[in-house]
């Protein structure tokens, strides 16, 4: 059996403590230590997307339904996401880190890597600079933004170890801890495994995260039915597996409409939709090749569609035009739609070498870079297709936890 990975603990990993709620809380005093509350609006179905801890104190988490938590605590506080503010946070926060190591790794708006392997740095250190860091948050960010630590030989390791501590913590796993960590742990502990993962490794005789390690790679074969079995025997012993930077495959949005809405109505709210993705589909310096469209109708029925196109969409209006052609398509057009989604898919690098023979490709490339520059300096619609106007208020903008590969884009160097 392989052991527990001896190398140099120099990974470290950082999270921001419930972070939409903590951000709220810093920026208005008269919500700290109160019980609040990040959804999407204050209704009752709407999904809680952030809760502060004393929220999560009386079992009020991400996910959870805002009539749920009314029921418990009748005077919780609802907020709408407010992005900039998150956004704001985030580099200020990746400005700290910056000045601790060029290795730095954002992995969502709330969460950052570091690497401090090749700084000649002693790993007995590490936990020091780690104290460091999170004085140096609480002075340039705020006093109450509140960071949880993690170090290790990897970044599961890293990940696992700023999970042992909440909130506010600072933990290093390493060969002379690691089995103390694991035997307080459960199987869903571990990012990355989920119920389903852990009724398969149920159904071969793991039920904690001691009998994970103690397997043999043959049975977690049994569990993964793929090369995930040797990821997961190496990575739940400290070797790094993770320290790879995928490719982007898709860009979308969705949206839970205020009121069910008919087709007739749909189409500036899908073309707000459409103008969101596309932005985010020329940052990440994109085109797309496929498209998909989703609709949930007020009965809870789905109906959906994909398509390949044959030439590289990178123009919102390109896009919304064949989506259009989908929506077409879609039967029971007498019900209501209470939900849309849109994606761009099979994505490539932007390239103009192939040139679209009906269209001028160069002159609507310019046109829609000014366009982006305008819409960057005085706000994302200040330039707007005039099928989206009558959108008003639908659909706000948003910044999920793990869209941050634009940003990275946008801010590098920061």
């Amino acid at each position: 059996m392989t052991n527990f990975n001896s190398d140099p603990t120099l990974k470290m990993h950082l999270d921001i403590n419930s972070c939409f709620a903590t951000i709220e809380q810093q920026a208005n005093p008269l919500l700290r230590n109160k019980p609040v509350v990040i959804a999407s609006r204050d209704t009752p179905q709407a999904t809680i997307v952030a809760a502060s801890y004393e929220a999560k104190a009386f079992g009020i988490k991400t996910g959870t339904k805002v009539n749920e938590a009314k029921e418990v605590l009748p005077n919780i506080i609802v907020l709408e996401p407010d992005p900039d503010k998150y956004r704001d946070a985030h580099l200020k926060i990746r400005g700290v880190l910056n000045s601790y190591t060029d290795n730095l790794h954002p992995k969502s708006i709330d969460e950052f890597v570091m690497d401090f392997t090749n700084m000649n740095v002693s790993p007995d250190k590490l936990l020091g600079i780690g104290q460091n860091i999170k004085d140096d948050i609480r002075k340039r960010v705020g006093e109450y933004i509140s960071v949880s630590i993690g170090i290790g030989a990897s970044r599961f390791i890293a990940k696992t170890a700023s999970n042992v501590i909440k909130p506010n913590g600072l933990y290093q796993i390493d060969p002379t801890n690691y089995l103390d960590v694991y035997s307080k742990m459960t199987l869903p502990d571990l990012y990355g495994i989920n119920k389903g993962y852990t009724a398969r490794l149920n159904s071969i005789g793991i039920f904690n995260v001691l009998d994970f390690y103690n397997a043999q790679e043959e049975l977690l074969f049994e569990a993964f039915k793929s090369v995930g079995a040797r990821f997961w025997y190496l990575r739940i012993r400290g070797y790094e597996v993770d320290d790879v930077e995928w490719d982007r495959k898709s860009f979308g949005n969705s949206y839970v409409l205020r009121r069910p809405t008919t087709f007739a109505q749909i189409g500036p709210i899908l073309m707000k939709l459409v103008v969101k993705t596309a932005k985010r589909l020329r940052d990440g310096g994109f085109k797309a090749r496929g498209i998909h469209l989703g609709i949930l109708y007020d009965d809870n029925t789905y109906w959906h569609q994909g398509k390949k196109l044959e030439q590289s969409l990178f123009d919102e209006r390109d896009i919304y035009r064949e989506l259009f052609k989908i929506l077409n398509k879609a039967p029971s057009r007498s019900k209501k739609i209470k939900k849309i989604a849109e994606s761009c898919f099979y994505l490539v690098r932007k390239s103009f070498s192939q040139l679209d023979l009906f269209n001028d490709v160069f002159k609507k490339t310019d046109l829609i870079t000014s366009i982006d520059l305008v819409n960057d300096k005085f706000g994302q619609f200040a330039i707007t297709p005039g099928r989206m106007v009558s959108a008003k208020d639908e659909v706000p903008d948003a910044l999920g936890f793990g869209r941050i590969r634009e940003l990275n884009d946008r801010i590098a160097g920061v």
